[in-house]
Formats: structure tokens, C-alpha cells, sequence
């Protein structure tokens, strides 16, 4: 687990919010506070949608960022910053896979629950923390190190400076 200052707050918002950077996350769960707290639980409820709907889903039992965040785009935005917000995001189980798959390293996908980014916004400073959860104990933190490096390359790919805390 890494904790890392977004360097530059605007650029990271206009990302988040305005482009497609983040869209293939999962919302675990999200809380903006601007002239009232909205709270978000990204649990998806299935009842709620047509039968060809619940197909395309892929037996995902969280909502997608993308889904979600047009949602959050209209708390947020306007002239008022938000007075804080929180936000959970974790690597989908296809991308989870995937990323196994190029670290080669000795956890399996069905020990992963899930690898996460915390998203923490007080009004002044934006703070992003990553963290694994597994199904098993283990001492090796191979995951853990890969999983904070993969981080940063994201970040630096969607040209978001930040800085080891």
C-alpha cells in the first residue's frame, strides 16, 4: 500500500470527471459532500434491469465507474468546490486477470477479492491510497508492490503528476 499526493488536483478532477480514464473501474462505494452529503453504494441491483441488460453484465455485482460517474459530475461541478468527497474504485475481475497475468507472480485470481484505489478529497488536498485484499494470509507483498507500481504508470499515463507520501 502507497499513499499518493495528487500533485495537481484540477488536472486529476478533469480526468475523473471528464473523460473516460477511470471508466473501467468498479465503484466499491462513494460519499461527496457539497451543501449536503450524498453517499453512493455502487452494488448493483439486477431486479432493476431488463433480462438482456443483466447478460451484458458479466456477472458484475458492482457498477462501473462510467456508469456512475455522470451522477457524481453533477454534484460536483460548478463554481463551489465540493467541501470533500471519498471515493473506492477497484480493478474489475477481467482487468484483475489481466494484470496477474503480466506480474507472474505466485497469487492466483481466485485468491484476489480485490485491488483497490482510495480516493480522498478534504477540500484542499487529494490523497490516493491503493490497497489489495485477499482471500488467503500471506507474508509475500509481491502483489502489493506490483500493484502500487501499476498505479503510478496509470497516473503517469493519464499525465497526473503525484508524489509518494
Amino acid at each position: 500500500m502507497i499513499a499518493l499526493q495528487i500533485a495537481d488536483v484540477k488536472t486529476f478532477m478533469k480526468q475523473f470527471l471528464l473523460s473516460e480514464a477511470f471508466d473501467s473501474f468498479l465503484l466499491l462505494e462513494g460519499t461527496v459532500t457539497t451543501f449536503a452529503t450524498f453517499h453512493i453504494d455502487g452494488g448493483l441491483h439486477p431486479e432493476y434491469f431488463y433480462t438482456q441488460e443483466q447478460e451484458n453484465m458479466e456477472d458484475r455485482q458492482l457498477a462501473l465507474w462510467g456508469e456512475v460517474r455522470p451522477f457524481c459530475l453533477d454534484l460536483i461541478k460548478g463554481k463551489r468546490t465540493p467541501l470533500s468527497f471519498r471515493f473506492t474504485l477497484q480493478l474489475s475481475r477481467g482487468n484483475t486477470e489481466k494484470f496477474l497475468s503480466q506480474t507472474h507472480g505466485s497469487i492466483s485470481a481466485g485468491q484476489v477479492r480485490a485491488l483497490l484505489l482510495n480516493l480522498r478529497y478534504d477540500g484542499h488536498s487529494l490523497l490516493c491510497t491503493t490497497g489489495t485484499s485477499l482471500s488467503v494470509f500471506t507474508l509475500d507483498k509481491e502483489l502489493d508492490h506490483a500493484w502500487d507500481d501499476m498505479v503510478q504508470r496509470f497516473f503517469r499515463r493519464q499525465a497526473i503528476p503525484v508524489q509518494t507520501v
